[in-house]
């Protein structure tokens, strides 16, 4: 009999362990991510994009959908009354581990759906991302916060960060639950390569995530230009005033044709 039991015992505790796997090898198949775009060509005409994010996700779980930079070095420039009459720059604030471009997107709030551990630990939100930031110099956490969000202020209108909620579409097909949503994509985002992490939430936790790349090149002239700005300094300054004073000919004739009837 104890033998019998043993062996029930060991039954149950591998079809359990069976189970766990075959559920969660479903769960991570479940969600996908894929941008319209794996590469957005800055050429001569280029004024910005549009980034469309759809996948497939698990009908009971909220979605939070991010696109952000690698981390790096950004600066924001003080201004105060100099004399007490002019408005100047005073000084400047560095913010290290923070990315040039920040968008989420969240089918609800996202205080809502996560706790603040979880925001914290994939840096979901601006309150995570102010805690996740270095700024220097700052006194304390009052001015930290006051600085921060001028920063923020001066992304959005750069518009190359924004935190929105309920802007994810859902459909069904096939038995399946599908998302979609659509990014503007600023012409000020710097060449290089931007991550696109879509998390699937569940009881206040992240359960699972997939990750896709968007790239962002320079393409045609202004690849030529920008290399040979790098590359041949002299060159492009001495083409640069070459292309200046042509405009500003071009211009005087049209006012001299212009004021010939007076």
């Amino acid at each position: 009999m104890k033998k019998f039991n043993a062996h029930m015992k060991f039954l149950v505790i591998l079809i359990v362990a069976m189970m766990t796997l075959v559920f969660s090898g479903k769960s991570s198949a479940e969600l996908t991510v894929t941008p319209n775009h794996d590469r957005i060509s800055i050429d001569f005409f280029y004024h910005g994009s549009s980034v469309s994010v759809r996948g497939v996700s698990d009908p009971d779980a909220d979605l939070v959908i991010k696109i952000s930079a690698p981390d790096g070095h950004q600066a924001l420039r003080q201004k105060g009354k100099v004399g007490g009459v002019l408005w100047m720059n005073v000084g400047t604030i560095d913010f290290e581990n923070v990315p040039s471009l920040y968008f989420l997107a969240s089918s609800k709030k996202i205080d809502d759906i996560l706790g603040s551990d979880e925001m914290a630990k994939d840096v979901l939100g601006y309150e995570a991302l102010k805690e996740h930031v270095e700024m220097k110099p700052v006194k304390d956490e009052n001015e930290k916060t006051k600085w921060f969000g001028e920063f923020i202020k001066y992304k959005e209108n750069s518009k190359l960060f924004s935190v929105s909620s309920g802007n994810i579409t859902f459909s069904q097909k096939d038995g399946k639950q599908n998302y979609y949503t659509l990014f503007d994509w600023p012409y000020q985002a710097a060449p290089g390569e931007y991550t696109v992490t879509v998390y699937a939430v569940k009881n206040n936790r992240i359960v699972e995530k997939a990750e896709s790349k968007v790239r962002v090149e320079q393409a045609g002239i202004v690849k030529s230009l920008a290399g040979m700005a790098k590359n041949n300094a002299a060159v492009y300054g001495i083409l640069s005033i070459l292309a200046a004073l042509g405009a500003g000919f071009g211009v005087g004739l049209i006012f001299r044709k212009g004021g010939g009837a007076h």
